[in-house]
């Protein structure tokens, strides 16, 4: 069984509340939803979400990617030899690795549902139920602490604080937030690279000195950072969370070399798709690295991809998964759903996608 055609859909869904970080500021999710088809008229989904300020990958780039490169490389081979198609698409071209997540997940979605068997089955995998963190955006201590309560009322237990913006005011968010949800959450911060060296360090024991209770501190400093980032790690107590400095398998190698963090952040979107997913949360695991499996702001189609790599895999924390849960509604038909603080997973073949609705592109003369 060949695949026949390769497809694109641009896809757009406003968020229900802004997305903020000290990287970027967002109200909607901009993504790329490529579709491969089989000769049977099968359809395998995957999906290459625009983060210029992360990856760098754009809607029209990753777009071009595929039509140009990635599509021509698999058209036309037999769609059950997923290890074959998947080396393929990561060698087809250099970086792009939005591009090749998407169209390496969606392979995966085609071989799954060609056995007609969930995307978590086909990793080896069995439970349909994946915990997931909730991200708190960036803003002041006041607004912070209302949206705890709130993510907590809706039955959250693990918050994502996003802070790097202002490091003089950093712990005076944590501190409101730890206020607003008392000693039972677990609190866990994101600083987007926002901070120097010195300041994380400062700001890191600040917050263990005022017994504020911090799960881990993610990518404190510049990714390019790596000096910088063990120089955090050595000096601070608490577990330094790898995300940005780490997109492939040689990232990896030299922060572990390194000691530059204890834990790292997998995403597909960054390192090319579940195949290098996979590798990379072995290698970690085999040198005692913590993980979790993170997110850009993608529909039900990434996240799906992503929560069945953790309901196979496992990570050492609960995942960053709530990316879908921020669309005000979705772009996607099927999919994964969110129960409070759980993704469930749908028991149908692969993602359980059915169908995708396409932005209206503007063409600019």
């Amino acid at each position: 069984m060949t695949i026949a055609a390769v497809r694109t859909h641009r896809l757009s869904a406003p968020l229900h509340t802004p997305f903020v970080t000290a990287l970027r500021r967002t109200t909607t999710v901009d993504t790329l939803v490529v579709e491969v088809i089989d000769s049977d008229g099968r359809s395998g989904f995957g999906e290459a979400p625009q983060v210029w300020k992360v990856t760098g990958a754009s809607v029209a780039g990753a777009e071009a990617c595929v039509r140009d490169m990635l599509a021509p490389a698999v058209a036309g081979r037999d769609a059950d030899d997923l290890v074959a198609r998947c080396a393929e698409v990561r060698t087809a071209v250099t970086g792009n690795e939005s591009a090749k997540a998407a169209l390496d997940v969606a392979l995966h979605d085609l071989a799954a549902r060609r056995l007609g068997v969930p995307l978590v089955r086909l990793l080896g995998g069995t439970t349909l139920r994946v915990p997931t963190d909730v991200t708190l955006a960036a803003g002041d201590a006041v607004e912070l602490a209302a949206a705890a309560k709130q993510r907590r009322a809706e039955g959250f237990d693990v918050l994502k604080l996003k802070v790097g913006t202002d490091a003089a005011t950093d712990l005076d968010r944590v501190r409101a937030v730890r206020a607003a949800v008392g000693p039972g959450m677990r609190i866990r911060l994101d600083a987007n690279q926002g901070w120097t060296p010195r300041e994380a360090v400062r700001v890191i024991r600040g917050i263990v000195d005022a017994g504020l209770d911090v799960e881990l501190v993610e990518q404190p400093v510049s990714r390019w950072d790596l000096d910088g980032l063990a120089w955090v790690s050595d000096r601070v107590e608490v577990p330094i969370l790898a995300d940005e400095s780490v997109f492939g398998v040689r990232d990896l190698v030299e922060v572990i070399r390194r000691r530059a963090a204890d834990m790292v952040n997998v995403k597909l979107a960054k390192c090319g798709g579940l195949h290098t997913a996979r590798t990379l949360l072995d290698l970690a695991r085999a040198h005692d690295m913590g993980t979790i499996v993170g997110s850009m702001m993608e529909s039900a189609v990434g996240i799906g991809a992503a929560a069945s790599l953790v309901a196979a895999y496992r990570t050492t924390a609960v995942s960053d998964l709530d990316a879908a849960w921020w669309l005000a509604w979705s772009p996607v038909r099927g999919g994964v759903r969110y129960e409070g603080a759980t993704v469930v997973l749908p028991d149908a073949p692969g993602l359980g996608i059915t169908s995708v609705t396409e932005a209206k592109v503007q063409h600019r003369g």
